[in-house]
C-alpha cells in the first residue's frame, strides 16, 4: 500500500534552521565552529552603545527602569539587558572593532551575550524561513503597546484556565494579560519586591518551580546566567517553557524543542523606543517527528 502523503499546512514557515542546541555552551561552541555562517573570526563589530529608560505608565503605581547594552554588526544589532548601572563605561568602547570570536570570550557576560545574538541576528534572522511568525504592535503609547506585547507573549502559553504560571522576571503587563485569561501565577524577580497588585516577588525561580504548571521567562536570564539551569529544570519537569527575549532574542529560537517551548523575539528596537507601530516575532517549537 503506498503510505499517504503528509501535506505542510499552506500558511506554515518552511524550516530551515539548525538543529536545537543541547545547552549555552554548545551554541557557543557551534557558532566558533561556523556552523551557523561565517568565521566568526572575520565579523567584527561596527558599533556599539547603551539605552537607559526609566518609566513609569500611566495609571500604574510604580514604575521601573532598564538598561540594554547593544552590538551592531552589519545590518543586525544583538542585546543583553543588564541592571541599571551595572555595566562599565569602557565596555562600549572595549566592543568597538572587535570580532564576535574575541567577544564571545569577554569577561562580561553581557557583552558576550550580546555578541553572540548580534551574530544569530545576522546569521538566522527573524524570518519565516527560520521558524518566525511576525506579530504585529500597533501605534500608540507605551502602556498600549505593552499591553499588546503582552497578549503575543502569554498566547504562546498552552495552558487552560486556573493553571499556574510561574513569572521570571516581572512585567506588570504580562501579569495582568494572565490574570484575563484566568490563569495564576507565581512572580519571581532577583530584585524582590510587590507587584503592581501588592503580591510578593518570590527571589529563588527553581525553588518555586515544581509547583507550576508552565514556565513563562524574560531573556535577562542570559544575561544573569540563571537560563541553563531554569532551562534543565524546565525539562526535567516536563514543564512547557516560554521565553519573551529583548535579551538574545536570536539566541533564544536556538533552544527550541530543547526546553524551550516558545519564544517571543523583539530585537533591537524595543516597543518602548518609538510611538509608531512595530512588529515582534513568534516561534513554537515542531512537534516531535516533523520535518526541519
Amino acid at each position: 500500500m503506498t503510505p499517504a502523503l503528509t501535506r505542510t499546512p499552506r500558511n506554515a514557515p518552511a524550516r530551515n534552521t539548525p538543529a536545537p542546541a543541547a545547552s549555552y555552551d554548545e551554541l557557543v561552541a557551534r557558532v566558533l565552529d561556523g556552523e551557523f555562517g561565517p568565521d566568526p573570526r572575520t565579523r567584527r563589530i561596527a558599533v556599539a552603545f547603551s539605552t537607559r529608560q526609566a518609566v513609569r505608565h500611566e495609571g500604574r503605581a510604580g514604575g521601573y527602569r532598564n538598561e540594554v547594552l547593544s552590538l551592531r554588526l552589519g545590518a543586525a544589532v544583538g542585546s543583553c539587558a543588564v541592571e541599571p548601572g551595572a555595566l562599565p563605561d569602557a565596555a562600549v568602547e572595549d566592543c568597538v572593532g572587535a570580532d564576535i570570536a574575541r567577544l564571545l570570550d569577554h569577561p562580561l557576560r553581557p557583552v558576550r551575550v550580546a555578541a553572540l545574538d548580534a551574530y544569530l541576528t545576522q546569521a538566522l534572522p527573524h524570518t519565516p524561513a527560520n521558524g518566525a511568525r511576525p506579530w504585529s504592535l500597533p501605534a500608540g503609547s507605551s502602556l498600549r503597546k505593552s499591553r499588546a506585547r503582552a497578549r503575543a507573549v502569554t498566547g504562546l502559553l498552552d495552558a487552560p484556565p486556573g493553571a499556574r504560571v510561574l513569572v521570571v522576571g516581572v512585567v506588570n503587563s504580562l501579569l495582568e494579560a494572565l490574570r484575563t485569561r484566568g490563569l495564576s501565577y507565581v512572580p519571581c524577580d532577583l530584585k524582590g519586591g510587590t507587584t503592581e497588585w501588592g503580591e510578593p516577588v518570590r527571589t529563588d525561580a527553581l525553588a518555586e518551580l515544581a509547583h507550576c504548571d508552565a514556565v513563562l521567562a524574560s531573556g535577562m536570564t542570559l544575561g544573569n546566567g540563571s537560563f541553563e539551569p531554569l532551562r534543565e529544570a524546565a525539562l526535567r519537569h516536563g514543564l512547557p517553557l516560554v521565553m519573551f527575549a529583548q535579551t538574545g532574542s536570536a539566541v533564544l529560537p536556538r533552544f527550541l524543542g530543547a526546553g524551550v517551548s516558545a519564544v517571543c523575539a523583539e530585537p533591537y528596537p524595543f516597543f518602548w523606543l518609538d510611538g509608531g507601530p512595530g512588529s515582534i516575532h513568534r516561534y513554537r517549537a515542531l512537534a516531535p517527528g516533523a520535518a526541519r
